[in-house]
């Protein structure tokens, strides 16, 4: 077996024990089904499970903010750059990643309860196809705290690299990374509430 096979063999298998979604096997799933009209895995409703498995990856940390652009629902260009001053929780998903899915409400509570603190949850889409499945379930869920931002150029995904969904990376208000979370954690757990308040602390 070669080099190539084993590693590609071992991003699978890690991304089966994570409950991850493999980006790669999702994009190529969206441009089928919009050939011949088949329906995505993302239009069947998650169920959220309290054991699901996460990565904490600090082999990034203290690297500075990075200013990829990206949109919100109404077209216009933002940086990530301008929310520096701000804890920062930056979560990439997509509507076809069941686990994706099932921790958006988690991260809905999670902004509302942090207002104070200032953390900014922001939970942009990697969805490839167009906006109008993700502006669709944002109003079908409706959210509060939280808006649909779009990374149409994917932008995002190329910069942070893994090509595992869900990836949440935290930024301390100075613009430092504090830590990546590969997975979808429990963000009402006693672990994850410690990563935040990291963030907002720090």
């Amino acid at each position: 077996m070669s080099v190539s096979s084993r590693t590609l063999i071992a991003l699978l298998l890690i991304g089966v024990l994570l409950g991850a979604c493999d980006k790669q096997s999702a994009r190529q799933e969206q441009d089928n089904a919009a050939t011949n009209g088949a329906a995505t895995s993302g239009e069947v409703a998650p169920s959220v499970s309290s054991d699901t498995k996460y990565i904490v990856d600090r082999s990034k940390a203290g690297s500075e903010l990075p200013d990829y652009l990206f949109r919100d629902a109404e077209g216009k260009e933002l940086s990530l750059a301008r929310f520096k001053g701000n804890p920062i929780l930056v979560n990439l998903w997509a509507t076809w990643c069941a686990p994706c899915v099932a921790e958006m409400p988690q991260l809905d509570r999670i902004a509302a309860s942090h207002t104070n603190s200032g953390l900014q949850v922001l939970p942009i889409s990697q969805d490839i196809m167009e906006a109008d499945k993700v502006l669709g379930f944002f109003n079908a869920k409706g959210f509060r705290h939280i808006q649909p931002w779009l990374d149409a150029d994917n932008a995002f995904g190329f910069g942070y690299g893994g090509g595992m969904l869900p990836l949440s990376v935290l930024y301390s208000r100075e613009g430092k990374e504090v830590a990546r979370v590969v997975g979808a954690p429990d963000w009402e757990s006693a672990e994850a509430q410690a990563l935040l308040e990291e963030a907002i602390n720090e």
